[in-house]
Parts: structure tokens; sequence; C-alpha cells
């Protein structure tokens, strides 16, 4: 039996997930949680055999979660998901342990599948995004996008969807004069004068839609 905690701040997702999952005799949902920080709880009281993490939370987010996850238990396996289906999503999580990456958009029979091949410790992802990856890989001009930290980066993707510095600081718990020193970080490594212009490299990158 695979013991799954499932982390996703959608009550509804989740559900949705849950039903899926435990369509299968061999999968248990074990428990779930709505934020990062409840993930980390529930993670340490009941040691699942895979996290189902989504990587847009409010609190410290999923990036973050899933980086204290590996911290605190290496053998850790977790299935990262997120609404976006780009490579630069997937390769964030891969670079942070995670075993294996989903789009929300992709078939939902694709989750089990994800659930059981990470459980055995492999690998998985969505054969469009391997290709993506490969790709990026071997490109001789890397994103300046990759200069972001992650804790910048899920910034950077809440500032090019328009939200204003003090939403931002609400969502992810942090000061706003935290929020203001990595938006000038972020403007700075992306040569970016404005707001904007922000949205307009996201949106070239394909990290967000029009």
């Amino acid at each position: 039996m695979i013991a799954v905690l499932l982390a996703d701040d959608h009550a509804v997702v989740r559900t949705g997930f849950k039903l899926l999952l435990e369509t299968a005799p061999d999968v248990r949902v074990v428990g779930e949680a709505e934020s990062g920080e409840t993930c980390i709880a529930l993670f340490d009281a009941l040691r699942p055999d895979v996290v189902v993490l989504d990587l847009s939370m409010p609190g410290m987010g999923g990036l973050e979660a899933l980086k204290r996850l590996k911290a605190r238990a290496k053998d850790v396996r977790i299935l990262a998901l997120s609404a976006h289906d780009d490579s630069m999503h997937a390769r964030r999580a891969l670079r942070q342990g995670a075993l294996g990456f989903l789009s929300k958009r992709t078939a939902p029979e694709t989750l089990l599948e994800g659930v059981r091949a990470v459980a055995a410790g492999e690998r998985y992802l969505d054969p469009r995004l391997a290709q993506e990856i490969t790709l990026a890989d071997i490109d001789t001009e890397p994103s300046p996008l990759e200069q972001l930290s992650e804790r910048e980066f899920d910034v950077f993707i809440r500032l090019a969807r328009g939200a204003a510095v003090q939403r931002i600081a609400a969502e992810l718990n942090l000061s706003t004069s935290t929020v203001g020193t990595h938006l000038y970080n972020i403007k700075l490594k992306l040569n970016a004068s404005n707001q904007a212009e922000l949205t307009l490299i996201a949106l070239r990158a394909g990290l967000i839609e029009a």
C-alpha cells in the first residue's frame, strides 16, 4: 500500500485527487495539507511514502516546502504539481529534489502513474516536458531566469501576474520590505525597469498566459 500525503491549497482539487488515487487498490491518501507549513507538519507526523505537492500555495509556497522536506528527510519522495506546464517550473522542482513533475493540465490518470513511479524511486515526467528540458540543457544561452533564487522566482511569478507588493507579502508571510528587496534583486537580475517588463518577460518565457 502506497501512503500518500496530498498538499494543495484548493480543497476541491484535493478531493478530486483523493477520489482518483483511491480508485487504485494499492494507494491510500493518509493526509491532506492546504499549505507548505501544514504539509511539513503532517509529513513529520505521518511519514508517507509519497508527497504530492502543489508548487503554488500560500505561505512559504511549494518550492520552499519541497526544499525543507528534502532537508528533513533526504529519501522523501515527492511528486510536484503545477498549474503551469512549462519546463522552467519542472526544472526548478527537480533541481530541489522532486522525483517527478506533472502539470495539472495533463490527463488525470497520469497522477496515479506518477505516484506509483515516484513510490518506486523512479523519475516521472511528462514526455513533452522531458523533451523541453533536454533541449534547454543543450542550449548554450541559459535564461536569465535561472539566476533567480527559488523565493525570487516565486515572487517574480506573482509580480508578473500583477500582484502588489503588499499582497505578495501577505500571501507569503513576508514583510513588505523583504518583498521589496526581492523585487529590487529580480529587476536587477532580469534587467527590467518595472513590473510591466517583468510581466512581458514571464509571457515570453511561457510562465503565464496573457
